[in-house]
């Protein structure tokens, strides 16, 4: 990773004349409230999302300045779009907008993987119209436009994954609207990056929810003392297994590759520390347990923890 951007070369005042954010649940309405309480972001935003429940919780919340229930009129004039929806559902909703893009409008996302928008909404895109791909590493387990806050992505990493021949420009735009939400901002191509998600988020979520569904699916009596007693290490599992089920389940079918290739390198890792259990290695097991504990040292002298 290099943090190769240059620093924002923009006009004084915000960074986009017209935003719009399509789909505002953790992600987008936190973004939302960043805008609205800086100004320096955007001089209007524009919230657009499928439910009509959603949207009127927005404008109860007051966090945007237009709320449009028709994407394709939502982004009509808006220099910069954020697509804050499951990564599945990009190409759908990409084609539906992109004849009402104007020419130098910059889209950008916030979905966890990048190989598939590059896939996805490659294609698509009017001429003249730029595309960066982008990923805060930031995240709870609630979903919804009630889950936002402003301060998620402070001191957050937000990753770029802007294309070869990528406008200049239209990079350092979104990078420094991260900026500005407080994250700091690395560049990386989009197979390095999908390949890290699949071992520091997907992977994890994929051994939580396999945990849950496992203790789920034991007998009922067992099950109640599970619940009844389960320690901080269960606990933390059912957090994450807690998370949105559309927008994962999107993130698994879209890093298939990544994931499947890390969760090979985990079982074989995991059948060897099961071998040194069952054969009573304990110089093995000790070595297991100290690599873990030195990634969380390097975690928190990195403040990631």
């Amino acid at each position: 990773m290099a943090s190769d951007l240059p620093p924002f070369q923009g006009p004084p005042g915000p960074i986009f004349d017209r935003l719009c954010l399509i789909g505002v649940g953790l992600i987008g309405s936190s973004i939302a409230r960043i805008a609205k309480s800086r100004g320096d972001i955007a001089r209007t935003l524009v919230v657009t999302a499928r439910s009509a429940a959603t949207l009127d919780r927005v404008r109860e919340l007051g966090i945007a300045d237009v709320v449009e229930p028709d994407a394709a009129k939502a982004v009509e004039g808006a220099d910069g779009v954020i697509f804050c929806i499951p990564v599945g559902a990009y190409a759908g909703v990409m084609a539906q907008i992109a004849p009402h893009l104007s020419p130098g409008a910059v889209v950008s996302d916030v979905g966890s993987t990048k190989g598939s928008v590059v896939r996805d909404l490659t294609p698509l895109l009017p001429k003249g119209v730029h595309l960066v791909p982008a990923h805060p590493m930031a995240g709870t387990e609630h979903s919804g436009p009630d889950a936002g806050f402003a301060e998620l992505f402070e001191g957050r990493y937000t990753m770029l994954t802007p294309l070869p021949g990528s406008d200049p420009q239209a990079v350092q735009k979104i990078a420094e609207l991260w900026r500005r939400c407080g994250s700091m901002v690395e560049t990386l191509d989009p197979v390095t990056h999908d390949k890290i998600v699949a071992i520091v988020s997907h992977l994890p979520h994929l051994i939580a929810f396999t945990i849950c569904s496992t203790a789920d699916d034991l007998a009922e009596e067992t099950k109640e003392k599970v619940l009844k007693f389960a320690a901080g290490g269960f606990r933390d599992f059912t957090r994450i297994a807690a998370s949105d089920p559309t927008m994962w389940r999107d993130v698994f079918l879209n890093n298939r590759e990544a994931l499947l290739e890390m969760l090979g390198r985990f079982v074989e890792d995991a059948h060897a520390l099961g071998r040194a259990v069952r054969y009573g290695h304990a110089d093995y097991i000790e070595d297991r347990i100290n690599r873990g504990r030195k990634i969380r040292r390097g975690l928190i002298e990195r403040h990631q923890a």
